[in-house]
C-alpha cells in the first residue's frame, strides 16, 4: 500500500473509463467545506480494485495520493490548503479493476478563509447501559491527529474509587478555566479558574442535586446550573433504546469566587434546564416545561407519559452588578407545535439561537426525531438548517469563537454511536456541508465502539496535569454555602 505524498511518483493514467458514479469512500467527505487549518482527510476506498489514485487540484497546484487507504502527509496537506484559501479545491478519483483504470465522478472540497479554533475536547463514552469505568474526558489537535487525556477514569482505580465523569465545559474557550463533574465515589465539582483546582459539594440544604448542566457566565466567575433528579428506563418495544427524563429540575447560579449557592427561582413547578449565557452575559437562555402530574407518583407518571414532556426556550435579563434576573420571556414556543425545543447556544455576535428539536423530552441525544434547528435572534426567521441535519439523531452542539463553525454530535454513520461533525455557517447565513472530524487512520470510527460526548472548541490544550486532576479528586469536596434570595 502506498500512503498519499509518499516520495514514490504517482502517475495519473492518460486512458480510463469515465463513470457517472461518485467513488465509494469512507469516510463520505463529499462536497465538504472545511476551515484551512483542519488535519487531513484522510479516507479510504470501499470500491473493488487492484490500484487506488486521488488527485486534488486548484489550478495547476495539486496533491497526489494512492493506495486502498489515501493517508496525506499532515505538512503537504497543510500547505496545500493555506495557498487555496477560499477556493474550490477539485477531488478526483482512479481505481484500477480487472486490469482497467476507472474514472469517478468528480467532486470538490471547498476551502474557507476562516480559521477554527485548534483545540476541542470532548467524552469518550460507551453506551449508557454500559459501567462507567473507562469513561475518560480527552483533547485533540484539530490541525493534526494528537490527542491527549484532560481525565482518565482509570488512574483512580487502584484505591477501587472509579466514577462516572461528566458535563465538561470552559470559560470562554479557555482551557485553564474549566470545569467538570465526578460521581458516585469521591462525588463533586471539579473546578479550575486559571489552572488552580478544587472540588465543591454544591448540594446545599433541599435541593434536589448539585449542579448538573453548566454555563460559565463570559466575564464573572459565576456558573449557572440546572440541578436535576435525572432517571433513565430503557425501551422493549422501540426504536430508541433508552428514555432519559427529570423528575425535578430548576436552576442556581454557583459564585466560585464566594463559593456561593445562589437559587434563580423560589421552588416552582416547571421544570427548568439546560442554562446559556448570552455573549454579552445580560442573558441567559434556559429550557422550561409544564407539565401536569396525573400519578401521585412522578416517575411512575413520565414513565407512562413521558411523550407529553414538550420544553420551551426561554430567557431573562441578568444584572451583572447585583446578580438579579428581569421576567422571564418565551424565545422558542416549540410545545405549541407538539416539539421539545433543549440544548440552546447563541451564537459567539449573539445574533442566532442554535437548539436542538425532537419531538418529545429533553434528552435528545437517544431520540432519532432530534434535528439541529436556529432562529435569527433579530428577526425571529428560521433559517435552513436541511444542509446540516440527517435522518438520524444531532445533538450537543457547540459554537468556534468566531461564529463561523460548529461542532455536534450525530449518529447518521450507523445509528448506535455519536460522531464529531464540523459545518461551516457562512456570513450569508448558508451552511456548508458537515464533515465528520478526520482520523489518520481511515478505519477508525469503524473500530472506535465509543460515542464522542459534548465536543467543545478550545483556544488551546488544557495544560493542567491530570496526576494533578487526580489528586484533587482524591480529596474530600469544599462545601458550598446557600445564599438566600
Amino acid at each position: 500500500m502506498l500512503f498519499g505524498c509518499a516520495e514514490t511518483k504517482i502517475e495519473i493514467p492518460s486512458e480510463y473509463k469515465k463513470l457517472r458514479k461518485l467513488a465509494a469512500v469512507y469516510p463520505k467527505y463529499y462536497m465538504p467545506t472545511v476551515p484551512y487549518n483542519i488535519a487531513p482527510l484522510n479516507f479510504k476506498f470501499t470500491e473493488e480494485g487492484e490500484e487506488f489514485i486521488c488527485r486534488l487540484s486548484c489550478g495547476d497546484d495539486e496533491l497526489l495520493g494512492s493506495g486502498e487507504k489515501i493517508m496525506f502527509e499532515n505538512k503537504k496537506w497543510s500547505e496545500f490548503l493555506s495557498r487555496n484559501k477560499g477556493k474550490s479545491i477539485a477531488k478526483e478519483l482512479f481505481v484500477k479493476k480487472d486490469g482497467e483504470w476507472q474514472y469517478f465522478r468528480p467532486d470538490s472540497i471547498f476551502v474557507s478563509e476562516h480559521s477554527i479554533d485548534p483545540y476541542i475536547s470532548y467524552r469518550m463514552i460507551e453506551p449508557s447501559y454500559v459501567s462507567y469505568e473507562d469513561l475518560s474526558i480527552r483533547q485533540r489537535n484539530l490541525a493534526t491527529f494528537d490527542e491527549s487525556y484532560i481525565y482518565y477514569n482509570r488512574v483512580m482505580e487502584e484505591n477501587n474509587e472509579s466514577n462516572c465523569i461528566n458535563c465538561h465545559s470552559y470559560q470562554n474557550y479557555d482551557p485553564n478555566t474549566f470545569q467538570f463533574h465526578v460521581r458516585q465515589l469521591k462525588g463533586g465539582t471539579v473546578i479550575c479558574m486559571n489552572g488552580d483546582l478544587k472540588k465543591v459539594d454544591m448540594k446545599c440544604g433541599d435541593m434536589v442535586s448539585g449542579g448538573v448542566y453548566p454555563a460559565w457566565h463570559p466575564t464573572k466567575n459565576l456558573i449557572a446550573y440546572s440541578i436535576n433528579d435525572t432517571n433513565q428506563s430503557f425501551h422493549t418495544k422501540n426504536t430508541q433504546k433508552i428514555e432519559v427524563f427529570d423528575t425535578e429540575s430548576d436552576l442556581i447560579l454557583y459564585d466560585a469566587d464566594k463559593n456561593e449557592v445562589i437559587p434563580v427561582f423560589e421552588k416552582t413547578p416547571e421544570f427548568e434546564v439546560y442554562p446559556y449565557w448570552s455573549p454579552c452575559g445580560t442573558e441567559l437562555y434556559y429550557c422550561v416545561a409544564k407539565f401536569e402530574q396525573q400519578y401521585e407518583n412522578i416517575k411512575l407518571d413520565l414513565k407512562h407519559r413521558f411523550k407529553e414532556f414538550h420544553y420551551d426556550i426561554y430567557r431573562m435579563s441578568f444584572d451583572t452588578v447585583n446578580y438579579k434576573f428581569g421576567e422571564p420571556e418565551v424565545v422558542v414556543h416549540a410545545s405549541a407545535e407538539q416539539k421539545s425545543a433543549t440544548f440552546p447556544r447563541v451564537s459567539p455576535d449573539g445574533r442566532y439561537l442554535l437548539y436542538t428539536q425532537g419531538d418529545y423530552g429533553v434528552f435528545h441525544i437517544w431520540h432519532k426525531s432530534s434535528d439541529l434547528h436556529m432562529i435569527d435572534l433579530q428577526t425571529g426567521r428560521k433559517v435552513d438548517m436541511k444542509t446540516v441535519n440527517s435522518n438520524d439523531v444531532e445533538s450537543y452542539h457547540s459554537w468556534s469563537s468566531n461564529g463561523r463553525w460548529i461542532i455536534f454530535s450525530s449518529r447518521r454513520d450507523d445509528g448506535s454511536y455519536t460522531r464529531p461533525y464540523i459545518a461551516y455557517f457562512g456570513e450569508d447565513g448558508k451552511w456548508g456541508k458537515p464533515f465528520v472530524l478526520p482520523q489518520q487512520d481511515p478505519d477508525f470510527y469503524h473500530d472506535c465502539y465509543k460515542s464522542f460526548n459534548i465536543p467543545e472548541f478550545m483556544s488551546g490544550p488544557v495544560e493542567v496535569k491530570l496526576k494533578d486532576i487526580k489528586k484533587v479528586i482524591s480529596k474530600d469536596p469544599v462545601k458550598a454555602k446557600m445564599k438566600k434570595i
